[in-house]
């Protein structure tokens, strides 16, 4: 049985999540108290044949009431079940801005405090869960479907495949991605937005990609990024990391960083790694297997 604790701060799609789990068969619980945690999973075993191979537990700060956060995941993780740790967070601004879209009370709002302090309290109630998350993903940029499709390929990956790589192009204009590993700015190469023909175009196109093909600067930065991560992604994967993000930036996110981060992808994914690719400003996720898994 696969176990999936999800938490995170109100109003950054912690719900979305659970529904997610839910639609790829997990059988999912809700507002569980931690303390139970160890009773529920020992209840869960005997019958995970009817309820599908994971289970997904969803807890907030309302229901934190365990003092050691870290020791009890790891007495579970230990005698029972390792259990795998998805976190949800998201700017104080957004979360605000949500709140007062939707007009739905923050669950630690009282009447003697305004709605920054209870998200400020969340965060500190939840810090031991998001120390010690697995999968972290901050959805300030993300919308609904991207979050869906992010838990969807995440969550779903086989423990078989090992370590998950995440290729995310994204432009500057609109921040640096808050859940990157490594972050790499491509803004010094050649940019197809000067050919008229190309700047409606993305890094995705042919034209755009035979434009950057001919381009010595764009080739040696590429093998040059190769390089580098074919060194460390292995130290990492040693230190038992499930997943690792690498960003790849350019101006708009649209051309140069979207080429790469397509050309590392597959570059990556005929090694033993699970390779997910996003384009962040153009709302496009995909998966690539490595190729030692269609030989099974």
């Amino acid at each position: 049985m696969k176990l999936v604790i999800v938490s995170g701060l109100s109003g950054a799609g912690k719900t979305i999540a659970l529904h997610s789990l839910e639609d790829m068969g997990a059988y999912c619980v809700d507002n569980l108290p931690v303390g139970l945690l160890p009773a529920f999973i020992e209840q869960m075993g005997p019958l995970s044949e009817g309820l599908g191979c994971c289970v997904a537990v969803g807890v907030d700060a309302r229901t934190i009431s365990e003092p050691d956060m870290p020791a009890l995941l790891q007495t579970i993780s230990v005698t029972l079940i390792p259990p795998q740790v998805l976190f949800l967070e998201a700017d104080d601004a957004v979360l605000i801005k949500r709140f007062s879209e939707t007009r739905r009370k923050h669950p630690l709002t009282k009447q003697n405090m305004p709605l920054a302090e209870a998200i400020k309290r969340e965060r500190q109630l939840l810090e031991p869960l998001a120390a010690r998350a697995d999968i972290r993903i901050n959805t300030s940029l993300t919308d609904v479907h991207q979050l869906r499709d992010m838990i969807r390929l995440r969550v779903g990956l086989s423990p078989s495949q090992g370590l998950s790589l995440l290729f995310q192009s994204f432009g500057f204009k609109k921040g640096i991605p808050f859940d990157a590993d490594f972050v790499f700015d491509v803004r010094c190469l050649p940019n197809p937005h000067w050919k008229t023909e190309l700047r409606n175009l993305t890094g995705c196109d042919a034209a755009v990609i035979n434009f950057l093909q001919t381009e010595p600067k764009v080739q040696q930065m590429c093998e040059h990024l190769i390089s580098f991560l074919e060194t460390w992604i292995p130290q990492f994967a040693a230190e038992n990391r499930s997943y690792l993000t690498i960003a790849i930036g350019c101006t708009g996110g649209q051309h140069r960083s979207v080429y790469l981060a397509e050309q590392l992808a597959q570059h990556f994914s005929q090694r033993s790694y699970g390779v997910l690719v996003r384009h962040r400003e153009l709302s496009v996720i995909s998966s690539l297997l490595p190729v030692f898994a269609e030989k099974l």
